[in-house]
């Protein structure tokens, strides 16, 4: 059974993806303890709320560098939502504090006149082939947000958009970092397919 850490930093419904990932087949476990979160198949970042209370308790409770630990060793990781938003440079959101910097890029409020935030369903469309989206062009995805990522220089990363008064980037991959801006664990369906498909990828990766 493909084993899946998520990390518990103590802020938002840990549970909710450690739940959604036992429902597709995995061993999965709410651990911030270095020797399991290493030698799991693949980790798992969520996170819903604030940036900055977010990156803190990261800094606080050592998840963040564990979390960089977990990238250079080549181990799956799949942040969601704010989780996404944390693995890059900065958020306009808490512009005190800054976010782990394993992908560059900045986060920046959802542009337009636009209800924010977007708390809807919203359908994806890929942008770039990635094995976390396998099966999933046109699929309903379920988001809370109000900052996404800001395109440009981060262009390289990005594997799937939404529209929402203008593009909205969904999705994004690096190397074994995966990252949605939506939640799958509150996806029904199409979410459930996401997260087989990355413990399909850890299982390739052991």
């Amino acid at each position: 059974m493909t084993r899946i850490a998520v990390l518990d930093y103590g802020i938002g419904n840990l549970r909710s993806a450690q739940k959604a990932f036992e429902k597709v087949g995995a061993e999965a476990e709410l651990t911030r303890d270095p020797e399991r979160v290493l030698s799991a198949d693949g980790v798992v970042l969520p996170g819903v709320g604030n940036f900055g209370n977010c990156a803190k308790a990261l800094l606080e409770t050592g998840v963040g560098e564990l979390s960089r630990q977990v990238v250079s060793l080549g181990i799956p990781f799949l942040g969601i939502c704010v989780g996404m938003q944390l693995l890059f440079e900065s958020s306009e959101e808490s512009p005190e504090v800054s976010g782990l910097g394993i992908l560059s890029g900045h986060v920046k409020l959802i542009p337009g006149i636009v209800k924010l935030p977007q708390m809807q369903w919203n359908s994806i469309k890929i942008e770039k082939i990635s094995p976390l989206l396998k099966g999933l062009d046109d699929k309903w995805f379920y988001f809370v947000h109000s900052y996404a990522l800001e395109e440009g220089s981060t262009d390289d990363v990005i594997t799937g958009v939404c529209e929402y008064g203008g593009r909205v980037v969904a999705a994004v991959q690096k190397d074994s970092v995966f990252a949605t801006q939506f939640h799958p664990e509150k996806s029904s369906e199409a979410g459930r397919i996401l997260l087989s498909n990355f413990l399909t990828y850890c299982e390739g990766s052991k």
